[in-house]
């Protein structure tokens, strides 16, 4: 059974339980001073504590995605995303291959012509050679008669790190707040390409391109688009891409639109923050490359790069996020630059979680399509 799954989190549950129960049962019996009976009271509080934390973990993780499998958890997954097949890229492949079909959670979701459908692919870049998973939402007009021909703008939409792509649409419900949004007349339709910013597991490459590994940059810059372009009905002009993210996907998607304005007229971070970091998960990103440091530092960028043509959302609360005090200024900093355009949402409260980022998802979407074109 996988680590997501419901039978898993039960069986936690009544383990806990039983445990539980166990130990008020048996604590009388075990009453005495005689090192078996402190023995066996240690032993029953360590394995109820340990039980019910591990169903609190469980439920956690269902709730936020924050890891897909047990090999995921302990640090075992074994899809590095680097080694690619090149006959894959030949032939009638392609660098973007549907791998399954599912239908948009609602009401409205039984056909693709009225609800829309989500693609499950396979991504094969053919300048980095990193290959990914990632899941495309078509909206119900890409399957239209009367839109048979018409292009759409597309969002690439990026978890946090660990995340995983399903929680974007099964707990942040990315394709259901869109499809509402247009329904409503507020904002256009669009494809959305879901995905992790970890295209290297169980490695944390931040969006870098690492000297010597992966250049996971270049992937988002070049390869996810080009892939996309020659699958998919998606406007070509330079205005016709958007990205968005929570957490590091915020930070990512902040970069990305900073560094290729041509390619992401516009991006959108929510919960981000603004310098790519070095920890136990990322490994030495720069690899002594002072250059590659300075491009993953947004405060050096907007003090020494031109400002770039683009347009970003930047997200906070005034109490809960950590992040506040760095995103005010940076509001200021990238509104000095009188160049690039700068809008936020901020709350008065709410932490770095998936409750706080599904109230900016709606607003933050439809800021998204107001800034896109889809030629």
């Amino acid at each position: 059974m996988g680590l997501t799954s419901n039978k898993v989190l039960v069986l936690a549950i009544l383990f806990a339980v039983l445990l539980f129960g166990g130990t008020v049962w048996l604590w009388p019996r075990l009453a005495g001073r005689t090192w078996r009976s402190v023995s066996g009271r240690v032993g029953l509080l360590l394995a109820t504590q340990l039980a019910l934390f591990m169903s609190l973990g469980l439920a956690a993780n269902q709730a936020f995605g924050f890891y897909a499998s047990w090999a995921d958890l302990f640090g075992r997954e074994k899809d590095q995303g680097v080694v690619v097949n090149h006959t894959a890229l030949g032939g009638s492949g392609g660098p973007l291959q549907v791998v399954d079909t599912t239908r948009v959670a609602g009401p409205d979701g039984s056909r693709p012509q009225v609800g829309g459908e989500i693609q499950k692919v396979d991504i094969v870049g053919t300048t980095t050679h990193i290959a990914t998973p990632a899941y495309v939402y078509l909206p119900p007009e890409y399957f239209q008669a009367r839109f048979r021909t018409r292009t759409f703008p597309a969002a690439v939409v990026l978890t946090g790190y660990p995340g995983t792509a399903e929680a974007l649409y099964s707990k942040l419900h990315y394709p259901r707040t869109a499809q509402q949004l247009t329904k409503d007349g507020r904002m256009q339709p669009m494809i959305l390409v879901m995905m992790r910013p970890t295209v290297a597991p169980p490695r944390d490459t931040e969006c870098v391109d690492i000297p010597g590994g992966p250049q996971t940059e270049t992937f988002f810059a070049k390869d996810l688009p080009d892939a996309v372009l020659a699958h998919y009905r998606v406007g070509r002009e330079p205005g016709s891409w958007g990205i968005i993210g929570d957490s590091t996907g915020g930070y990512c998607a902040l970069k990305l639109a900073m560094h290729h304005p041509r390619v992401y007229a516009a991006g959108v971070g929510l919960s981000p923050y603004y310098k790519a970091p070095i920890d136990p998960t990322t490994g030495d990103l720069f690899q002594g490359d002072k250059g590659v440091r300075d491009r993953s530092d947004l405060w050096w960028c907007l003090k020494h790069m031109p400002a770039p043509n683009t347009s970003l959302l930047v997200s906070s609360s005034r109490i809960g996020e950590s992040n506040y005090a760095d995103t005010m200024k940076f509001i200021g900093r990238v509104e000095a630059t009188g160049v690039t355009r700068i809008s936020s949402i901020i709350l008065e409260s709410g932490g770095h979680n998936f409750n706080t980022w599904r109230r900016e998802i709606p607003p933050a979407l439809q800021w998204l399509s107001g800034r896109l074109s889809d030629r």
